[in-house]
């Protein structure tokens, strides 16, 4: 029997939305986390700001090596499977990622692994409506601009251990 879980992109006219990370869920989720409150805020954000918020087939399957499925709060969030035009773009920005990483041909072969975060990437860059990949993860972050050097990538990143009212420039007038 098939499930059905969360949002389901299609038809759907959105003009701004972001790419959430598996690390942003892991922190949302954990309250013992450093991160949480920053989580919670930008959830919180995107929320109250109609900001239209994604979640990779992908990202799923990786909290589901240690979280299950129902713990997401798919509800608010539209799931983006992973096509054929993602794993084109996907193709072309690990083959950028293992060039710049000095990662030889031979090494590739006879099967090359294609790290998520191309994959993810290559999501956030062929959705025109997304504008943000957000993420806690420095690796993701440290791979995002070996492409910005060498491709230019339609959305940008947004680190969430900078909590969400300095990245939007929001006052906080109850402190």
């Amino acid at each position: 029997m098939t499930r059905i879980y969360g949002l389901i992109k299609s038809g759907v006219d959105m003009t701004h939305s972001v790419l959430l990370d598996t690390s942003f869920f892991i922190r949302l989720l954990n309250d013992e986390d450093t991160l949480h409150e920053n989580a919670k805020g930008y959830f919180k954000y995107f929320l109250d700001n109609d900001i239209v918020m994604n979640i990779s087939t992908i990202s799923i399957a990786e909290y589901c090596v240690l979280g299950r499925i129902a713990e997401l709060p798919l509800k608010n969030i539209f799931i983006v499977p992973f096509n054929l035009d993602h794993a084109e773009k996907a193709g072309d920005f690990a083959s950028i990622i293992f060039s710049e990483k000095n990662i030889s041909r031979e090494s590739l072969l006879p099967r090359a692994i294609i790290p998520n975060d191309s994959k993810l990437f290559a999501q956030a860059d062929v959705d025109n409506s997304i504008t943000h990949f957000v993420t806690s993860d420095k690796r993701s972050q440290s791979t995002f601009r070996i492409l910005k050097g060498k491709t230019n990538p339609k959305f940008e990143i947004i680190d969430i251990s900078v909590p969400h009212d300095q990245v939007f420039g929001i006052l906080d007038f109850k402190k």
